[in-house]
């Protein structure tokens, strides 16, 4: 499997024994500086000193749970946090990514899987300060600047919402985007942000940008969560 170009620093914070060794495994094998934690306050203290370049965090957690822990990083951390747990229900899923998760990887694992996901945040972390103007996606080409879209080479006609949507969608490749994110990105009121009218919206642009919108193969829900813009 692939491995990082130069070190990495990833800080694991989970309270289990066995997952800690076993993320500690994969991960020095493949060249990535691994420091580990057992609980949220060792988290925090451990991010602070070792300034890790990832983070990967377990919910459930001794002392802190790790939707606190979650949300103090992000009062100042501002690099891609990953959580790994066994909670995988919807609205767990949810106030993570919410709270400033980048992604969410529920227990069991793969470790191809959990690799493939570090990596994506790791890119979508590299390019934030650097944001491609223009996205080469297949047959799909998005001027951000220009707001000009086209399909092999025809140019599509979108709305403004559905140039919105597909906007925040590409400026956050490769990680989930929740329906929370979306609607108060696109709408200032309250009353109007609708879930599923954010899907009717969602649908609608598949319609035009997707090869075949039966199969989407840029724009993936997240069932429950969000969308997620993937460009291969």
């Amino acid at each position: 499997m692939e491995a990082p170009v130069r070190n990495v620093r990833v800080l694991v914070i989970d309270d289990e024994e066995s997952i800690r060794r076993a993320l500690k495994s994969i991960l020095s094998s493949r060249n990535y500086e691994v420091s580990l934690a057992a609980t949220g306050a060792e988290g925090i203290e451990l991010a602070i000193e070792k300034n890790p370049q990832l983070i990967i965090l377990d919910l459930t957690l001794p002392d802190l749970d790790g939707f606190e822990v979650c949300r103090e990083l992000r009062t100042w951390f501002v690099s891609p946090i990953l959580i790994l747990s066994v909670r995988g229900n919807e609205n767990d899923k949810v106030r993570a990514l919410d709270l400033g998760a980048d992604d969410y990887l529920t227990k069991p694992f793969s470790a191809g899987e959990l690799l493939a996901r570090m990596r994506a945040i790791m890119r979508r972390a590299e390019s934030r300060n650097a944001q491609p103007a223009e996205i080469q996606a297949g047959e799909l080409f998005i001027s951000l600047a220009r707001r000009h879209v086209s399909l092999k080479g025809e140019e599509i006609s979108l709305t403004r919402t559905e140039f919105g949507i597909l906007a925040l969608l590409v400026q956050n490749i490769d990680c989930v985007v929740t329906y929370r994110m979306l609607s108060e990105k696109l709408w200032d009121d309250k009353e109007e942000r609708d879930t599923q009218l954010l899907r009717v919206h969602v649908s609608n642009l598949r319609k035009k940008v997707e090869p075949n919108p039966a199969l989407p193969r840029f724009i993936h829900t997240e069932p429950g969560i969000g969308f997620r813009f993937t460009p291969e």
